[in-house]
């Protein structure tokens, strides 16, 4: 069975971008979003995923597969609609590990959210200093929800 283990942070400040050493632009949609279980489609540059979420916070069951591109794009226009969003990707290695910062764009724009993926639950996390208010268990800021949200989420 696969497993995600990842914690997630609001991003302050632009100090991140000096140490950040790759971007990439995707697109997201949900074709399945119900009882904590996603079904989320991503495609970037050459590549697209369907990824299948299980319920939790910080360790839920996750399984990816690749997608002809094509298709990819054809099911994120045609059976994803108001379930979708843009982002850019950053990759900033901190503390040992890839930490990757979502740069949202339109209705999401000026939410920047850093996630990182942990090799277990207990590992000890080193926080850069732009990491600010930690969002995990916080269902607003899940990328499911966030993709059918009209504006960042308040507070």
């Amino acid at each position: 069975m696969g497993i995600e283990i990842e914690r997630r942070f609001l991003v302050r400040g632009g100090s991140w971008r000096d140490a950040a050493t790759g971007a990439r632009r995707l697109r997201q949609g949900y074709l399945a979003r119900e009882g904590g279980v996603t079904v989320r489609l991503r495609l970037e540059p050459g590549a697209a995923r369907l990824t299948i979420k299980g319920p939790g916070g910080l360790v839920r069951p996750e399984y990816d597969y690749p997608l002809p591109p094509q298709e990819a794009a054809e099911m994120l226009e045609r059976l994803c609609t108001g379930r979708r969003l843009d982002k850019t990707r950053h990759d900033v290695p901190h503390g040992g590990l890839m930490w990757e910062v979502d740069v949202f764009e339109g209705p999401l724009a000026g939410l920047v959210i850093a996630e990182v993926e942990l090799p277990h639950p207990g590992h000890r996390l080193v926080l850069p200093c732009w990491a600010g208010r930690e969002v995990t268990e916080d269902p607003r800021y899940a990328n499911a929800a966030l993709a059918s949200a009209a504006a960042p989420p308040e507070g």
